[in-house]
């Protein structure tokens, strides 16, 4: 019913396809070097609030425990406190 081609190897029209996108992307890139590698600077500098934002999701909201008197530790060690 549904015809699947077995053939593990690209056929020629996807290679070509290829090519050009290889081709394409470095022309892109050769061109706006200058544009793309000036404003990385400012880019490492937004990465830091949006991965202070977006990667502590799970640490909850500061100030925010559901037991104000229980607030654990997890890089502290329980060996040698008393029981």
């Amino acid at each position: 019913m549904s015809e699947q081609n077995d053939d593990p190897h690209p056929s020629r029209a996807r290679w070509v396809f290829y090519g050009f996108l290889a081709i394409g992307g470095f022309l892109l890139f050769t061109e706006h070097r200058a544009h793309v590698l000036g404003i990385l600077p400012y880019l490492f500098l937004l990465a830091c609030p949006l991965m202070h934002m977006f990667m502590h999701h799970g640490h909850g909201a500061h100030g925010s425990h559901s037991e104000q008197g229980q607030h654990t530790h997890h890089h502290e060690s329980s060996e040698g406190e008393p029981k």
